[in-house]
């Protein structure tokens, strides 16, 4: 019997209280409200295999959300002393301990989990799945993807599983606004390495986006009175932080206004005409 797997097993008893699968040697109870009508002594019936609340093996012909090997994006449907708990369409939820957790999570969060077995022979849920996650993604560069942050890395970037099996990663310096695990992106490819790897933007091509941040500066011009107390040579920490552009994409934006004759850049100052 494999816990954590659908599997069929048979039918070699009845009782008040449902049936026994399985064999003489080894059998396992599925309740009575999860028998199918009309079952018989001998019949196949698929089920899964976990832990109840008393740890005791039990089957269940529910469908779970996810099974052993697999990976899937589950709502977390409460938290409490040693974790949290994951709704994956059983009676019981299951637990996601702390250690497990790649950042804090509250009901109502999503998150991308595998299954595994812990050392008391229970089904738990991990948000460390970068090793199990693909590298054999059918995307090329420039193609455009969606997918769901698991891990964050301030020396790497932002971990993403694209369409929640490839792995990915927004390379730190193409990291803008905040990205927190859970939240699903929409990408750019801007490579494929060696490995399989993808990396992404959530920037558009240069073309495309410079329009879109030269059209948001010049909305923060305009809010700031028609004039900014600095320059496309201001030190780029400081534009990250006004408009949470890199320096270059600033510059460019500014260069988009200035060849359209909205703007001067004089020594100290960028302002509007």
């Amino acid at each position: 019997m494999r816990l954590g797997k659908k599997q069929v097993l048979t039918v070699v008893k009845k009782v008040d209280f449902g049936v026994y699968l399985g064999s003489d040697e080894e059998r396992v109870l599925l309740p009575k409200k999860q028998v199918p009508e009309g079952i018989e002594l001998g019949d196949p019936v698929e089920v899964f295999l976990y832990k109840d609340s008393d740890d005791r093996l039990i089957a269940t012909t529910n469908e779970p959300k996810i099974q052993l090997g697999e990976l899937a994006v589950l709502e977390v449907a409460d938290t409490g002393k040693f974790g949290a708990f994951l709704n994956w369409g059983l009676e019981k939820d299951l637990f996601l301990p702390f250690k497990q957790q790649t950042a804090k999570v509250v009901k109502g969060d999503k998150c991308l989990v595998s299954l595994y077995i812990d050392k008391s022979q229970r089904l738990c849920a991990t948000m460390k799945v970068y090793g199990l996650l693909s590298k054999e993604a059918p995307y090329q560069k420039n193609d455009m993807v969606e997918g769901i942050v698991y891990d964050t890395s301030e020396e790497f970037g932002v971990f993403v599983a694209v369409d929640n099996q490839y792995s990915a990663l927004i390379p730190r310096k193409e990291v803008y606004g905040k990205l927190r695990v859970g939240q699903t992106v929409k990408a750019r490819v801007t490579a494929v390495k060696a490995d399989g790897k993808l990396d992404l933007s959530i920037r558009e091509k240069i073309p495309m986006q410079m329009d879109k941040d030269a059209e948001m500066v010049w909305k923060r011009l305009t809010e700031c009175g028609g004039s900014l107390p600095f320059t496309d040579k201001a030190d780029p920490e400081l534009i990250k932080k006004e408009f949470n552009l890199s320096k270059n994409a600033f510059k460019r934006a500014v260069g988009r206004l200035l060849k359209e004759g909205k703007i001067t850049i004089s020594e100290k100052s960028i302002d509007a005409l």
